[in-house]
């Protein structure tokens, strides 16, 4: 008889709701304090009510000093924001009505499809691994299924939509802090993105906890079918974020390049001006693609990452012997994750305060450093009370005898390898550090050198993640086979919170920069809100990263699960099934990728041609005398975005259902290995090498060195040549490179729910041939 873990089921059963309730609360916390900065003419901002220097009540304003109107201020900002939240909250209904067809639609296939491997029987089976007991019947497994897919799917949905409101609802606020000081504009925004990031990783953790409770009454002893229905929670949270990413980052970047071509490089104008046309829009997408299909991704990757590690343990000896904790031991990692990120997070908002630009990106660093140190500790702990010393861990047909202290290093490897990956992305992608500067400098000579140096800081970016994923898969797999791979990826995201309130800091920080643009606002206070964007880009850049890095991760878990349950020993590379899914697979993120990019290509060209159709057609735009046609440019943003997220959506979800059906689990699995491969290479390369023109463009504004200052300012031929980089980058960056980490994931966790459809009817051609 194997040991059982040390702490007892019924603390496991308190501990884990418990922590999720305590994450939602932080978050509730956390909008409450934001909400105290008023956005309304009737009060001032410095004239509420004192609540300490530390958070900025009845601190001095540049308006008073500099003898604005601050009433006037306060009211065009209010009158902005709730133009951005209109758009966003506009599009995202749209979007979700498209969303909610498909959901139905896909929710009768998985039922349909699951149901029919026993003919649709209400009879017990034997159990897949162990045909000496009885498991609950396929159609059972067809039903729970495909409501816990409804239920990952909804959440997820909802993941997005909050976390949007919550930007929003933030953006103004962290614009009109910036008049107290730079401090107090970073507390706002990073608090705001903290709101998003407890609520995402608890209600996140809360669902599934519930839901495997629930779906515990009807299945019993039976864990196996249990947790192979609870994959379709997976399924359900990434095939949404699907369309978030794709659909929120065609939005954005078509009304992006349309602003920047027509404004900055044809019109000479600033960034955010509020005589370019595509203003809005452009301010709406940040919230549509880098906030909600960024919550919704990384809701995704969680979501997976602990399917994959439940359907591994329920047939190790967790399952066999009915250890709950043990079985727990993903959803504890989480729960430790929410508490680790609670007290990460009061180093930035209270117990040190940002007095300096300067100070702002070091801060932010810190979070990821403090956050992955104290979770080393917190691994720890959970890895000795809810493990057994000693356990065995299914492994390709075989049961592994793995130690607990093994696991434990399988998690640290994960958590570790993020922060490499992390800090590589920055050192890439922030013009702190010379590669980006290098790309800055290659603009003395125009755009074409700038794109030949942006293409290759790219490619190099790609090695040494690569390395950090290789090492984590090696030391995890050869410590607990697939499910150490599944705990190392949940590793890499147990910091999800602060990961999270890192990178919607980012759009929010660009938000509130435009907003001080269009409402007038001294130079000062805009000079404030690019510092703080500055370091959001290059946050945004590190959240990417572990978003591709767990991808990564999770998919190739979720790929092992998916061989097992197909009841595939090994998958050969020398049989002609394997090697066509090989090839094919690593062609799939090109051909999404080309999809993608023309989507926002051709978006952008429709938007060009309206800006500059208003330019030449207004009267007094140009002199700030007329005001421009907003609405019109919002629409072709979002009639865009929805008509072009649906062929990608559906070549990523239908490719396991014709591979598996007509070429068989096999061929599949040699698609799945190659995707895999291929889509991260490609997703680092395009985020980077995105983020590195970006933040080039960024370095000759700013105009801080010597060197930035000889090849500014804003107009000049350099900034132009940068300007056109940062335009190329744009669709790389934010909708086709974070997209790809979506596509490895789903294709997996989808091959994965439909497993017992293809083990039983799939590869219909190779049968007849």
């Amino acid at each position: 008889m194997v040991a059982s873990a040390f702490l007892p089921e019924l603390w496991t059963e308190i501990l884990i709701p418990v922590c999720a309730v305590v994450g939602i609360a932080f978050s509730l916390f956390q909008w409450f304090i934001v909400s105290r900065v008023r956005v309304s003419s009737d009060q001032s901002p410095s004239s509420s009510s004192s609540g300490g220097s530390k958070n900025g009540y009845g601190d001095s304003l540049i308006e008073e000093e500099e003898g604005v109107n601050d009433q006037s201020v306060v009211a065009k900002c209010a009158e902005i924001q709730t133009a951005i939240s209109e758009g966003a909250t506009s599009f995202l209904f749209t979007e979700y009505r498209y969303v909610g067809v498909f959901m139905v639609i896909f929710a009768a296939i998985i039922f349909v499809f699951l149901g029919s491997v026993e003919g649709f029987s209400t009879k017990n089976k034997p159990c897949t691994y162990d045909d000496t007991k009885t498991c609950k019947p396929a159609l059972a497994t067809a039903a729970f299924s495909t409501i816990a897919f409804v239920l990952g799917a909804v959440t997820s949905v909802l993941s997005g939509f909050l976390g949007m409101k919550i930007a929003t609802y933030a953006n103004a606020r962290t614009t009109l802090e910036a008049r107290k000081g730079v401090g107090k504009a970073f507390i706002v925004a990073f608090r705001s993105g903290a709101v998003m990031g407890f609520l995402l990783a608890a209600s996140g953790l809360l669902v599934l906890y519930i839901t495997i409770n629930v779906f515990k009454i009807y299945y019993g002893d039976d864990w196996e079918g249990l947790f192979e229905a609870i994959t379709g929670y997976g399924l359900g949270g990434s095939s949404m974020a699907l369309f978030g990413r794709v659909g929120g980052g065609i939005y954005t970047k078509a009304a992006d390049v349309g602003a920047d071509l027509v404004g900055k490089i044809e019109r000479n104008i600033p960034e955010d001006d509020p005589r370019n046309p595509a203003v809005i829009a452009d301010n709406v997408g940040d919230n549509v693609g880098d906030i909600a299909g960024m919550g919704s991704d990384l809701f995704g990757s969680y979501a997976e990452a602990s399917c994959a590690a439940l359907v591994v343990a329920s047939i190790s000896s967790f399952g066999i012997n009915h250890d709950f904790t043990a079985m727990c031991y993903p959803l504890l990692i989480s729960s430790m994750g929410i508490l680790v990120c609670l007290i990460t997070t009061l180093f930035a908002t209270d117990f040190f305060e940002i007095k300096a630009v300067k100070e702002i990106e070091p801060a932010l660093k810190n979070q990821l450093i403090i956050s992955t140190v104290i979770m080393t500790v917190g691994i720890a702990v959970v890895s000795y009370v809810g493990l057994p010393s000693s356990f065995t861990i299914f492994n390709f047909g075989a049961q592994k005898v793995v130690k607990n202290w093994q696991l434990f290093l399988c998690v640290c490897v994960g958590l570790w390898a993020g922060l490499i990956i992390g800090f590589v992305t920055e050192y890439y992608t922030s013009n702190a550090y010379s590669p980006v500067q290098d790309v800055a400098d290659s603009c003395r000579t125009g755009a074409a050198t700038n794109v030949i140096f942006g293409l290759a800081l790219g490619y190099k970016s790609v090695i040494i993640p690569i390395f950090a994923i290789a090492v984590s898969i090696f030391v995890s797999f050869s410590f607990a086979a697939m499910y150490g791979v599944a705990v190392a990826a949940l590793g890499m995201l147990s910091t999800i919170a602060t990961g999270l309130a890192i990178d919607a800091y980012g759009p929010i920080s660009d938000n509130a920069g435009g907003i001080a643009e269009m409402a007038g606002m001294s130079h000062r206070i805009r000079e404030r809100t690019d510092a703080l964007d500055a370091a959001g880009n290059t946050t945004a850049a590190i959240g990417k990263g572990f978003a591709i890095g767990s991808a990564a991760l999770v998919s190739l878990a979720l790929f092992g699960a998916f061989v097992s349950r197909a009841g595939v020993h090994t998958v050969d590379v020398l049989t002609p099934k394997v090697i066509i899914g090989l090839l094919v697979g690593a062609m799939l993120p090109y051909w999404f990728s080309a999809m993608t990019m023309k989507s926002v290509g051709s978006a952008a060209l429709k938007m060009v041609e309206e800006v500059r159709r208003q330019f030449n057609t207004i009267p007094g735009l140009m002199e700030g005398t007329a005001k421009p046609d907003y609405a019109t440019c919002v629409k072709i943003s979002t009639d865009a975005s929805i008509k072009e997220m649906i062929p990608p959506g559906c070549l990523v979800m239908l490719t396991p259902l014709i591979v598996g059906f007509f070429f068989g689990v096999e061929t599949l699995s040699g698609v799945l290995a190659g995707s895999l491969v291929s889509g991260v290479q490609i997703a680092i390369s395009a985020s980077n090498t995105g983020g590195a023109w970006d933040n080039a463009k960024k370095y000759i504004e700013a105009g801080v060195s010597e060197h930035a200052k000889s090849l500014g300012p804003k107009g000049s031929e350099p900034h132009k040549a940068a300007v056109i980089g940062d335009t190329i980058g744009d669709p790389l960056k934010d909708t086709s490179g974070p997209s790809l980490n979506i596509l490895i994931k789903l294709m997996a966790v989808e091959s994965l729910v439909f497993a017992p459809f293809f083990a039983t009817h799939g590869g219909i051609l190779f049968k007849y041939l």
